[in-house]
């Protein structure tokens, strides 16, 4: 019976995605490194991935992104290469603090606006009232260009 599901399972392997499919010789301990305890003679592997420079020579952007996200107090302190994570931290960092002054700078535009609204209307200053005196001057002007025409 079992000789019949393992048949199966290779005919539909080729229709099985590769993440379900069970390889041949690879160590199944890999992929569960997560839920088990490192052997003793196992000397772990640095995180880096091998396409990564492990140092960064900013450049002056960065340098000052580096400045104003607070990374560093002065331009003398920031050494001759950082870290990519770094940068990208500082850039967080501005990119938040850039999104509050634009919610502060948008709520700081809707008071003015309500308040200059509350204004026009003590002053009897309204669209309505506006465009009614715009359509009134036209009017005006089309009556005096008609009159004007021999």
């Amino acid at each position: 019976m079992w000789g019949r599901a393992d048949q199966a399972v290779k005919l539909l392997g080729r229709n099985v995605p590769s993440i379900l499919r069970m390889s041949k010789g690879v160590d199944q301990t890999i992929s569960r490194r997560f839920c088990i305890k490192p052997q003793e003679g196992s000397q772990p592997q640095p995180s880096r991935s091998p396409l990564r420079v492990p140092g960064h020579k900013p450049t002056d952007w960065e340098k000052r992104f580096l400045l104003w996200a607070g990374n560093f107090k002065k331009p003398e302190d920031i050494p001759e290469t950082v870290s990519i994570e770094t940068i990208r931290a500082a850039k967080t960092t501005l990119r938040v603090k850039f999104s509050y002054i634009m919610m502060a700078l948008t709520i700081l535009g809707c008071i003015v606006m309500v308040i200059r609204g509350k204004q026009a209307v003590k002053r009897h200053e309204t669209l309505t009232t506006i465009n009614l005196e715009k359509k009134a001057q036209w009017r005006e002007e089309a009556a005096q260009a008609t009159s004007a025409k021999p």
